[in-house]
């Protein structure tokens, strides 16, 4: 099991999202020494447009994220989002692209979760803070 690392909190949230966005994520694709995108989802209730920003590992073309919230008990709105309407925008840097998102599968979480978690242990920490269980969503480029 991971030792937890209290994150570096100065961006975060829509400021994190606003200053990728401005610079093309010469401020804010590295994040606490680690890579983020930005996830735009379409809001479930509302149908507006919801942009999150999210740390991320790869498995070959997909992008993976994780819905911890830090451990919350309730899965992240982005994800139920997701869980609505599975079509969704990314940025990576500069680059835009168009995914599908899908939760993964029993059978290939645990080898998505090792990717995960070597980019971020503290996931293995949020982990032990919910009775939910933390899901991986794979993002595949359309």
């Amino acid at each position: 099991m991971s030792t937890y690392q209290p994150p570096d909190l100065a961006l975060v949230g829509e400021e994190h999202v606003k200053r990728y966005r401005e610079t093309g994520g010469a401020v804010g694709y590295e994040w606490n020494g680690v890579p983020t995108l930005l996830l735009t989802t379409t809001g479930r209730q509302t149908g507006q447009l919801r942009t999150s920003a999210l740390i991320f590992g790869r498995d070959a073309d997909d992008y993976l994220v994780v819905a911890s919230t830090g451990g919350a008990p309730r899965h992240p709105a982005w994800y139920l989002n997701l869980t609505a309407n599975p079509t969704a925008e990314i940025q990576v840097k500069t680059e835009r692209l168009r995914v599908r998102a899908r939760t993964a599968g029993d059978d290939e979480k645990p080898r998505l979760w090792r990717i995960l978690t070597e980019v971020w242990p503290n996931y293995d920490i949020y982990q032990t803070r919910t009775e939910r269980v933390i899901p991986v969503v794979v993002l595949s480029p359309m």
